[in-house]
């Protein structure tokens, strides 16, 4: 029998002061039977740190050509192709070629150092790849933040992130790998 996906409903208010961006998104989130929380909080930050009026959620996880989250030109070019965890040089070099800007987004703790060491030379070679780094505290405590319906305040200011519901706050400082953010 197959496990269904559990659906969260989500209102967030950003203020993004880095890139003047301020607006009010209601999001409807699907998380995967193997998605854990705090995966799916980190697919949460990068639509705040990434937001605009085109970004939008793909199929996901199901779909194998597609990332997770992508900003669209009208005419279906891909701006922005957002992907999340440890992946390889050959899904990358598809994922660069394919989009103007292709940002990863890994979130693994001890196991990111290791991994960066064994990609670093890889990756150099594309210019419009950027690999940001989530701290572990930082993701634990986003997953606290989980509730199926969310209410969430984002700040992003000076490469700070502020993510805040009525009860707690969570800061969280992304470490820039590659790229510029």
């Amino acid at each position: 029998m197959a496990l269904k996906a559990t659906v969260f409903k989500v209102s967030i208010q950003i203020a993004d002061m880095d890139r003047g961006y301020y607006n009010d998104h209601q999001l409807t989130l699907a998380q995967h039977p193997s998605e854990t929380d705090e995966r799916m909080m980190v697919r949460l930050l990068a639509f705040a740190m990434n937001a605009s009026e085109s970004l939008a959620f793909s199929k996901g996880m199901c779909v194998e050509d597609e990332p997770e989250l992508w900003d669209k030109t009208l005419s279906g070019e891909i701006d922005l192709w957002v992907e999340f965890g440890q992946s390889d040089e050959k899904w990358l070099r598809k994922a660069c070629g394919r989009s103007k800007q292709v940002l990863l987004i890994t979130y693994g703790g001890r196991s990111v150092p290791i991994w960066w060491k064994q990609n670093e030379a890889a990756f150099e070679r594309y210019d419009n790849l950027t690999v940001t780094n989530i701290p572990e505290d930082a993701v634990k405590a986003m997953g606290q933040l989980v509730g199926k319906n969310m209410a969430l305040q984002i700040n992003i200011c000076e490469g700070q992130i502020w993510i805040s519901d009525e009860n707690d706050s969570v800061l969280v400082e992304p470490e820039l790998l590659k790229g510029e953010l």
